[in-house]
């Protein structure tokens, strides 16, 4: 008998093994980078696990427990220069759970979070790391072009205070963006051209370029608007690359936002993959941020929708000179990059990677710098037409000199400190512009003589 129960008691055991071993989650992959504000741990699960966060000290590590989870892949070596980071580890703690360890250059803060399956990716976890004394990560250096030191306000020669473009490189770190059908990713085209828009940008007297993300990372949707603001951007302008459900779609594009229906079938599909973004990106939406929500400024949104029109039909015009557009005029959708209240925003699709040929000039250094030559002229042309306040432009039609200059009216500009400031005389401006008195408003456009 004791012969017969055996056999049958190993069989059920190993029935039993296989049932453990099939509730185990595998962890599929692991990823790591430092973005200016956190170090970033993904790790790809197949299925959704639960896990403790606990630090350690004397050295810093910082533990995480993966209940119920098997490792099916290597962790990734750490970068030397990780502000955070010396190294990760592994191993078995109990015979079916398993311990990831971090080893530490300081004390971390950290915080978890689970995001489901999305059309790019299974379950994901991920674990975020900020220093615990409340310093930044990694502090975002402008690029060193000849103007990038010049800060809001402060002014160039001949020049009034500096203009700011933001220019935001769509998707980034978890987020490739679309993928063309040669493996091009789009988080990589955008940034490419954003770097070559904030070269030719901060080239030009009077402007300074601000990188949204100026690295492969992710940024949030919600962060891009808030960056730009806080800044006090001039002008937005979003670098996409985006695909279409035909691969025959082809030609350049740029839109506005639109709190009522798209402008078209396109303008809404692209919409709708764009705003999925923080979905993809790895954004903890468990937060609540207000800004969205309270983004209807009346006036101010609709007099910013307007501006952002004129500065799209001129950026949209000059990539028309450069090739095909995908529709001849300026496109309208809901996209959530868009809805700053008070900063003119632009979204610039400069091509369909999903067209194998367009594709292909995407990935072209001379053509991604035809594309960043055309958008700078449109914005060129959009200050030309509507200076921000106490911005002294030229007032010839190429900006090129030759003409008068023209300052524009700011909140505490008065008639006296305008003429110090250009070192003519109060009375040559007052006749220069035919003012009886020393009354100004803001926004008004006085005309500057070249000499007193």
């Amino acid at each position: 008998m004791n012969r017969l129960i055996s056999p049958l008691l190993l069989l059920l055991l190993a029935v039993s093994a296989q049932c453990v071993c099939a509730e185990q989650a595998s962890v599929q992959g692991t990823r790591v980078w430092t973005d200016p504000a956190k170090t970033r741990l993904v790790f790809e699960t197949s299925s959704a696990i639960t896990h403790r966060v606990f630090p350690l000290d004397d050295p810093d590590r910082l533990v995480i427990d993966l209940d119920d989870a098997v490792m099916q892949s290597n962790l990734p070596k750490v970068d030397l220069g990780d502000p955070l980071l010396v190294g990760l580890r592994g191993g078995v703690r109990g015979g079916s759970h398993l311990r990831i360890v971090l080893d530490l250059k300081q004390p971390v803060r950290a915080k978890s979070f689970a995001l489901s399956p999305n059309e790019r990716y299974g379950h994901r976890l991920v674990i975020d790391l900020t220093p615990k004394d409340g310093s930044s990560v990694r502090r975002v250096a402008l690029p060193s072009f000849p103007n990038s030191a010049v800060r809001k306000g402060a002014g160039r020669p001949g020049r009034g205070p500096a203009v700011i473009v933001a220019i935001d490189a769509g998707h980034g770190g978890e987020d490739p963006g679309a993928i063309g059908s040669g493996g091009t990713l789009e988080k990589d085209v955008t940034l490419a051209i954003a770097r070559e828009l904030a070269k030719l940008v901060d080239r030009e007297p009077g402007l300074e370029a601000l990188m949204i993300r100026d690295g492969d990372y992710y940024v949030g949707l919600q962060e891009r608007i808030a960056i730009a603001r806080e800044r006090r951007a001039d002008l937005f302008v979003s670098i996409h690359a985006d695909a279409f459900s035909s691969a025959n779609a082809k030609g350049s594009s740029v839109y506005t936002l639109s709190y009522g229906g798209a402008s078209s079938e396109a303008a809404k599909w692209l919409a709708s993959r764009e705003n999925s973004a923080d979905l993809i990106g790895g954004v903890d939406l468990s937060t609540g941020d207000d800004l969205l929500a309270n983004v209807l400024m009346d006036m101010t949104q609709n007099a910013t929708i307007e501006h952002s029109t004129e500065a799209a039909a001129m950026v949209l015009a000059n990539l028309g000179r450069l090739g095909v557009v995908h529709r001849g005029d300026v496109q309208r959708a809901g996209f959530a990059v868009l809805k700053a209240p008070d900063v003119p925003s632009i979204l610039v699709e400069t091509a369909f990677i999903s067209n194998p040929d367009e594709e292909k000039r995407l990935r072209d250094r001379g053509h991604q710098r035809e594309l960043a030559e055309a958008i700078l002229a449109g914005v060129l042309g959009y200050f030309r037409k509507y200076p921000p306040h106490g911005m002294l432009v030229d007032a010839s039609p190429q900006g090129g000199g030759g003409g008068a200059r023209e300052y524009v009216i700011g909140p505490g500009d008065t008639l006296s400190g305008i003429a110090k400031q250009h070192s003519v005389s109060i009375s040559a401006l007052r006749a220069r512009n035919g003012l009886n008195d020393d009354m100004i408003r803001v926004g008004q456009v006085l005309a500057i003589p070249e000499d007193s």
